[in-house]
């Protein structure tokens, strides 16, 4: 079965990838998830703080904040708490080109516009084949417009853009009021693909001790019900080529994906749970549903559940928000104990 797909230009066999994460810190692993399959390497991301240095980090993030708690100091880690500083960063790209075969994405994650987006330039020259820019940012200020982080953004891009010739992808959060609006101006700044969506790490609270509980889970297929919905609405109506990154844990979720539109399909939590294998598995799941369904190619696939084979998208997706809460009811078991669940009428 052909599974060939075309991500940020890049001709891949198949559109399954290890997304951002440590494993890319451990070049066997890195070795071994190529001998599983993986189509290309996707790097954790290199972070601005990292880059403008300790003292600059301080000013500008840790002393804005001192008069507003007196823990402060401890909002942001110590430079040795990141895997690989700025140099280390780079040293691994040249590490990895070294040791795989396949394409090396890199990453950078930031909110600011500044120098530290020049580090794109030593990125590309240490080999990474294509570059994601995370924008990960939490808009708190009540006095900050929706369009100005939007136009933050758009900038950002457009200076890493001028600064090298590789492909670059924007890595997205689904938090915007008109995201596909925001997907056009991207595409219109020169974007060569959009990952939706980054996962924000929501803390939880410890009311006895009065603390914020840091955690991070690892997803479930549930997530991927978000990022299958705007791959749809986005697929066939911008130029950027789309990677879902979120909740993919099986060939039937990989093939999701696809058939809303994604190009690249990046796996984490599934990949940290079973290990490297589960690439080769579900790669060989989505040839063997191919196969049983009769299609010839990825590529017949791709695309064909998006709203833009739909005449009317806003009416499709109204008429669904209008049919799910309309054909709801409240099932009763024998016992009397009510079970929620959608019937059809």
């Amino acid at each position: 079965m052909d599974l060939q797909t075309t991500y940020l230009g890049l001709k891949l066999p198949h559109p399954l990838m290890p997304g951002a994460s440590p494993m890319v810190d451990d070049l066997d692993l890195v070795r071994r998830l190529e001998d599983a399959g993986a189509a290309a390497i996707v790097m954790h991301s290199l972070f601005e703080e990292q880059i403008v240095g300790e003292k600059f980090a301080r000013e500008t993030f840790v002393d804005a904040h001192s008069d507003s708690h007196a823990e402060a100091l401890s909002y942001f880690p110590s430079p040795e708490a990141y895997a690989l500083g700025p140099d280390q960063y780079l040293e691994q790209i040249a590490k990895i080109k070294l040791a795989v075969q396949v394409p090396v994405i890199a990453s950078l994650n930031g909110t600011t516009l500044g120098g530290w987006l020049e580090h794109a330039r030593l990125i590309e020259q240490a080999g990474a084949d294509a570059l994601e820019l995370n924008v990960y940012s939490v808009a708190t200020d009540p006095e900050e417009r929706g369009v100005l982080i939007e136009e933050k953004i758009v900038e950002m891009l457009k200076v890493v853009k001028g600064a090298v010739r590789i492909p670059v992808a924007v890595k997205l959060s689904p938090f915007y009021t008109a995201l596909a609006h925001f997907a056009k101006h991207l595409d219109q700044a020169g974007a060569d693909g959009l990952v939706v969506f980054n996962r924000f790490y929501q803390p939880d609270l410890d009311v006895e001790e009065l603390e914020v509980v840091r955690s991070l889970h690892l997803s479930d297929s549930q997530e991927l019900l978000l990022r299958l919905r705007w791959l749809a609405i986005l697929s066939g109506r911008i130029r950027p080529s789309l990677a879902v990154s979120g909740g993919v844990h099986t060939s039937l979720d990989a093939i999701k994906a696809v058939m809303c539109g994604a190009h690249g399909v990046q796996i984490v939590s599934e990949l940290l749970r079973s290990g490297p294998g589960r690439i080769r598995e579900i790669r060989d799941g989505m040839a063997r549903w191919l196969e049983d369904h009769e299609y010839e190619s990825l590529l017949q696939m791709q695309g064909s559940m998006s709203l833009a084979r739909c005449p009317d998208p806003k009416a499709y997706e109204r008429a669904n928000y209008l049919h799910v809460l309309q054909t709801w009811r409240q099932a009763k078991r024998p016992s009397g104990v009510g079970e929620w669940e959608s019937i059809p009428e």
